[in-house]
């Protein structure tokens, strides 16, 4: 066997407070879309790409024993980030402002890179970044 494959895709489960309240930041402000859901308790949306499954919290199982899932306890501290490469910063930026998201700052440039951040509701940090050669 062969180990990855293409048709092995990732997917990022992002465990959150209110299944449906993520649900609708995902797909009003960041444009992702629905592809399923399980009851309240979980959501798989597509991004650009990529597997997104949101989940509520949940103490150990069987198969994932002395794991306990829980929303992020404090967004000034982040243990991951998405990146989202765009190709305008400032009309990325204008676009999920008018949509609700919330950034910390406007886009701010660093040498040939353009970038900002802002926050899901459970406070999972996006960066939207322009990267100039």
């Amino acid at each position: 066997m062969t180990f990855p494959t293409d048709d092995m895709p990732i997917t990022h489960i992002l465990v959150v407070a209110d299944v449906s309240r993520s649900r609708s930041w995902y797909t009003d402000v960041l444009g992702a879309t629905l592809y399923r859901e399980y009851g309240e308790d979980s959501t798989v949306l597509s991004f650009s790409g990529s597997w997104l499954l949101l989940v509520s919290g949940g103490g150990p199982t069987e198969d994932k024993p002395g794991v306990t899932l829980a929303p992020p306890a404090d967004p000034s501290r982040v243990d991951h980030l998405f990146t989202i490469r765009v190709p305008d910063c400032q009309a990325s930026y204008e676009v999920l402002r008018g949509r609700g998201a919330e950034f910390l700052t406007p886009p701010v440039t660093h040498g040939a890179e353009t970038r900002c951040f802002f926050r899901d509701p459970d406070g999972n940090l996006f960066e939207i970044s322009e990267y100039r050669a």
